[in-house]
């Protein structure tokens, strides 16, 4: 013959435990989906403005303006990331590395620190900077983009 004994319940104790680790578990779900939230505002809706102030980068955590007298217009260029291996990212250092979206800050093959706004590597604005870093960026129109920052920064 079988007996079934069943446990003796725990007292509410072990609810002073469950709750915080319940809560923070929620608060780490509702922190990454705000993270991913932001990332998919940001590829969708970041926009890059070129004015004789410089160039402002909008839409995603990593936007900021860059004042024209740091950008270095002569050498910016447009690359296709697929060919040219040296300013392919290399390593994410402070950024968002998602399939189809690049965003922040991340080390180019060349060793060369970059800031990132990538939806596509096949038409990317290459743009060195007197700081210290590169911005590359996938614009609607890089022809025409790549026309104004050598307009407002002409210098190399």
């Amino acid at each position: 013959m079988t007996q079934t004994f069943a446990i003796l319940p725990a007292g509410t104790r072990i609810l002073w435990v469950l709750v915080p680790v319940f809560m923070l578990l929620l608060g780490g779900l509702a922190l990454g989906a705000a993270v991913l939230g932001g990332a998919w505002y940001g590829s969708q809706r970041a926009s890059f403005e070129v004015s004789p102030a410089g160039l402002r980068l909008r839409g995603d955590v990593y936007g900021r303006l860059i004042p024209a007298s740091q950008l270095r217009g002569a050498a910016a260029r447009i690359i296709d990331l697929r060919s040219d291996a040296e300013h392919r990212p290399r390593r994410r250092t402070f950024g968002t590395g998602l399939p189809g979206y690049a965003a922040g800050w991340f080390r180019l093959r060349n060793g060369e620190k970059a800031l990132l706004f990538l939806t596509d590597w096949t038409h990317v604005v290459y743009v060195p900077t007197r700081a210290g870093y590169a911005v590359l960026m996938s614009p609607g129109a890089p022809e025409a983009m790549l026309r104004a920052i050598q307009q407002i920064a002409p210098g190399s």
